[in-house]
């Protein structure tokens, strides 16, 4: 029992829980268009991927399922948009006003909070920052799509506030067969979904500290700093790739004014690192944007946000790490501060695992399907960074590989690390330590 009390095993389990009960929903006739039943293994990946808000689908959305249904992807999405031990704690908030220690304890497993005394305000915010976004944007969405696009009110509203709260949540999923393309122009329509996908990727604590000390931001956490100067970098180098590798490309950008070749590259590199809406037809991607595709994706947005991927916090400290080793420093250092040893370590752990696990699952889609190498990459990188994004083979791949997406959109959402530690009992510590010796390196 103390070891299923372990916080990050708590939030493991709690995912598959949601993932349980989404599946079952998902299983009910009312939750189909026709009536029947859904397979098991479609109820199963849709709720994987709702609630690791990935967006991968192996039927449209907005046709195979009900009104219930669709209603019932929303729901679980939102749910792993929030975290599922922070909608714990928001629901234990709206009871009663003060917390147990352990109930802020395996919070902070999943918000990243820097200190138990910050788990409240930072569940606040996960309540206030998700529900005035997605207010705002399936008004805006809303009313664009009744005025400009003549939707009635009720359909209009419909499918502004899925969207918003797909967009917010990073979930990528679309009541339209071909994703956003229809709007690839309308710039009114993409600007407030990307919005909403940078507000929510960035990770709640980065929220948290700007809105603290939004005077003083020389006062900002490091990682504050490091995943907002790395999300700069990673949007204007996702920017400027896709413009120049699919200008010319007939089946995306080719044909489009400049203008919107510029609004379709911006919406590309904020949606590539972890939203999955499409305004392009992913399919039509030259090999060079899928290349930039699998390294966007694979580092996915901020921590404990909505995104997925190992996250840009952890790029930038291998980076860090990088430089340090070049110029033969023995610190790693940013912005007027010394990176822990421990921080260091565990960055190269998400990598590594993470690189293990894209791997392994290529290798496993590779054996099972008869599909490209480059799709199969794309398709693996899109599930474990929980992405979402397809060049349109998902529906089409065998169970085992479907299987093999799946699980890999639940430790995608769950986290490397958090995974691990929710396999370990108890840290366990050594009563001595061994001679240190320099093996060679390279």
């Amino acid at each position: 029992m103390k070891s299923i009390a372990h916080p990050p095993r708590v939030v493991a389990l709690a995912f598959l829980l949601a993932i349980a009960a989404g599946t079952l929903l998902l299983r009910l006739p009312m939750s189909q268009a026709d009536g029947h039943a859904a397979p098991w293994l479609t109820a199963l990946f849709t709720a994987v991927s709702a609630v690791c808000v990935t967006g991968l689908a192996v039927v449209d959305t907005g046709t195979y399922w009900s009104g219930f249904g669709q209603t019932v992807i929303l729901v679980l999405f939102q749910i792993g948009g929030f975290g599922m031990m922070t909608a714990a704690t928001l629901l234990g908030l709206m009871v009663n006003r003060s917390l147990r220690l352990r109930t802020k304890l395996i919070t902070q497993v999943e918000t990243r909070s820097l200190g138990v005394g910050d788990v409240t305000s930072v569940a606040r915010l996960v309540l206030v920052a998700t529900l005035a976004s997605e207010a705002v944007v399936t008004a805006l969405l809303t009313l664009r799509l009744h005025y400009a696009y003549d939707l009635p009110w009720a359909e209009a509203l419909w499918s502004g506030l899925f969207h918003a709260v797909s967009a917010f949540n990073n979930a990528g999923f679309s009541i339209h067969a071909d994703g956003l393309t229809r709007y690839a122009s309308d710039a009114l329509m993409l600007m407030p979904v990307m919005l909403a996908i940078v507000v929510g990727g960035i990770g709640f604590p980065v929220l948290h500290d700007v809105r603290r000390k939004a005077r003083n931001p020389h006062h900002w956490s490091l990682h504050t700093k490091l995943t907002l100067a790395g999300t700069a970098v990673l949007l204007l180098a996702g920017f400027v790739g896709i413009l120049l590798f699919e200008w010319s490309n007939a089946r995306t950008l080719g044909p489009m004014s400049v203008a919107d070749k510029l609004l379709g590259a911006a919406f590309a590199s904020v949606s590539a690192r972890t939203a999955g809406f499409n305004a392009v037809d992913i399919g039509g991607l030259t090999r060079e944007s899928l290349a930039l595709h699998y390294f966007l994706m694979f580092i996915g947005g901020g921590s404990a946000g909505t995104a997925g991927g190992v996250k840009v916090g952890t790029m930038a400290i291998l980076v860090l790490l990088v430089i340090a080793e070049i110029r033969g420093q023995s610190d790693c250092e940013a912005y007027g501060r010394r990176l822990g040893a421990s921080a260091q370590r565990q960055a190269i752990t998400v990598l590594v695992l993470g690189s293990a696990l894209v791997t392994i699952g290529t290798l496993v889609l590779l054996r099972t399907t008869v599909v490209p190498t480059d799709q199969v990459i794309f398709e693996v990188i899109s599930a474990f960074g929980t992405v979402g994004l397809s060049t349109g083979i998902t529906a089409d791949l065998p169970a085992p590989a479907q299987l093999t997406l799946a699980l890999l959109m639940y430790v995608g959402r769950v986290g490397t690390i958090t995974l691990a530690a929710s396999l370990v009992l108890g840290e366990r510590r050594m009563p001595f330590r061994y001679p240190e010796e320099h093996p060679i390196v390279g």
